[in-house]
């Protein structure tokens, strides 16, 4: 008979760092080599930039911290005795003109020492990322030698990159592939990754280790979801997704195919979407130090969905949701609050505005005087809500979830220092046809999100018979014009060419593009899709372009 195939057994450490925490990322680490060791793993992996938490950004501007960072690389070494593992960290180093340089890092640490390190070879420069600001790129990839293994170690961006570094690698021989990735979470990206992970394995013909980090980090949420591939492409092993994760698993190095649990399925949508936001909003609110949220309900499907989110985040006794009922507000909307409330059991107030309202027309009455009522009215009303939620956050430390989506960040269908007010904008990038798509998912789960809410026409009721659609197109047309502008860049001709109404599309564009300043001034919000507003969309307020 054959030999069986050399096997190698692997510890895919999918954590969750927190940004700066450098100590307690540390701290982390050790436990889970030693967990690894304990389960008798010889190697472990751990994702990129683990000992700082991804993305550090202007921290790394700072020498003490990334000094910091390398002593904590110092000790974990001193502890990977018995096992080999692959850690991210940020590595520094005098250039020929006396300048610091500093590289996004994996350090191979073995028998208590830094056995070798490798840097990044290409620096991502888009949507979010802008690792060119800080790191230096490495000119060259070199295998790493170790217990008699030739080991390929990339990071992020390098798989994802053509040619990248994998090229070279596969030249001067390897074993093993490993990557090191804090890969941000959209819609649809496990795909992208595992058709991306079978290529990378088969056009280097050896097997691959991918380890992604898991967690939120401020307008990001990491996935997770973790791989150990075969030398043909095959998924041999995948870690849960929207988890911290040990994935042990026993790799064949030789030309065995591996044991194979066969093709995960993958999930809907509106699952993996939902798990984001609650993942994102859990860890936003834990890792800044919050306990309880604050939800403004209005009785409509977005304040019931972001609600929702947050008692699953945090658990019901740390959600509060307020109804603050103005002269406008139907009573079936303070009772679909009610009854939201009660069946997420979480603490419910109401505080109705109206006379609050009354005493600020009396007090603008001679500035207002002659003039018809319109929008500032109207946006009054939101202010005073903005007002009383920032109020209680104030006194007992809750921090206010705003409650606007996409469609309505996109058009500038909001408030500035109304239902603008708040810490986490949860759903501010997801358009309204999800959301409705995204309640109906979760009420399949189990139901909380009243029935009315799903389907009474949308409104901000701020005044008589106010619907959406008096001022936007209807949501499933609006938001297949706002995907095409913003995700995709198409232009204003492009879009109506797939058979959307000119004009329509012109007052839409003008509206995105005349609400710049808003977003600017609007809390920062949960990435789900290719392009949210935020760190991946810099626009400028002042812009003629198109006009």
């Amino acid at each position: 008979m054959p030999p069986s195939p050399r096997t190698l057994r692997v510890a895919l450490a999918q954590m969750n760092p927190t940004v700066g925490d450098i100590p307690g990322n540390t701290r982390r680490i050790r436990e889970q080599m030693e967990e690894a060791y304990k389960a008798g793993a010889s190697l472990a992996v751990f994702p990129e930039l683990a000992v700082t938490g991804y993305p550090p950004r202007d921290l790394l501007e700072i020498p003490r911290f990334v000094e910091e960072n390398i002593q904590a690389l110092d000790t974990l070494a001193g502890a990977a005795k018995g096992i080999m593992a692959i850690v991210g960290f940020v590595d520094r180093e005098k250039q020929a003109n006396g300048k610091p340089a500093r590289y996004n890092a994996a350090a191979l640490l073995r028998e208590g020492r830094i056995h070798a390190v490798r840097h990044k070879s290409c620096l991502p420069t888009y949507d979010v990322f802008d690792e060119d600001r800080y790191f230096q790129p490495s000119p060259e990839a070199l295998p790493v030698e170790a217990a008699g293994l030739r080991l390929g170690v990339t990071i992020c961006e390098d798989l994802w990159a053509d040619p990248g570094p994998a090229p070279q690698l596969r030249k001067k021989g390897v074993d093993l592939l490993v990557n090191l990735s804090a890969s941000p979470f959209h819609a649809g990206k496990r795909q992208v990754r595992e058709q991306l992970l079978a290529r990378r394995a088969r056009e280097a013909g050896v097997p691959l280790l991918y380890v992604n980090q898991v967690g939120g980090q401020d307008d990001l949420v990491f996935d997770g979801g973790s791989y150990a591939v075969g030398r043909d492409g095959t998924i041999l092993a995948m870690a849960p997704r929207f988890e911290e994760h040990l994935l042990l698993y026993d790799l064949p190095l030789g030309r065995g195919p591996g044991a194979a649990p066969g093709p995960r399925p993958m999930e809907p949508v509106e699952e993996e979407v939902y798990r984001a936001l609650v993942l994102g909003t859990r860890d936003y609110l834990r890792k800044n130090g919050f306990q309880k949220a604050l939800v403004g309900l209005s009785g409509g499907i977005d304040s019931s969905l972001v609600a929702t989110i947050a008692s699953d985040a945090l658990g019901p006794q740390n959600v509060v949701g307020v109804t603050m009922p103005g002269p406008y507000s139907s009573p079936g909307s303070i009772e679909d609050s009610r009854q939201l409330a009660k069946n997420l059991s979480i603490e419910f107030r109401v505080q109705p505005i109206t006379p609050l309202y009354d005493s600020y027309m009396r007090d603008l009455a001679s500035h207002f005087e002659g003039t018809p009522p319109g929008v500032a009215e109207e946006n009054l009303q939101a202010r005073i809500r903005g007002t009383l939620l920032m109020a209680l956050s104030n006194k007992f430390g809750w921090l206010v979830l705003s409650t606007g989506n996409k469609s309505e960040m996109a058009t500038g269908y909001c408030t500035l220092y109304g239902d603008l007010a708040g810490g986490l904008a949860v759903i501010s990038d997801v358009p309204k046809t999800l959301v409705y798509r995204l309640a109906r998912w979760r009420n399949s789960q189990g139901k909380t999100i009243p029935d009315a809410c799903l389907t009474k026409p949308p409104t901000a009721e701020l005044r008589a018979n106010q619907t959406d659609q008096d001022t936007l197109p209807p949501y499933d047309v609006l938001d297949g014009i706002l995907q095409a502008y913003i995700e995709e860049f198409r232009s204003r001709d492009e879009i109506v060419a797939r058979g959307h109404d000119r004009a329509i599309v012109e007052r839409v564009l003008r509206m995105v593009d005349g609400a710049e300043y808003k977003r600017k001034q609007a809390p920062p919000g949960l990435k789900v899709t290719t392009k949210a507003f935020g760190s991946g969309r810099v626009m400028p307020i002042t812009n003629r372009w198109g006009k």
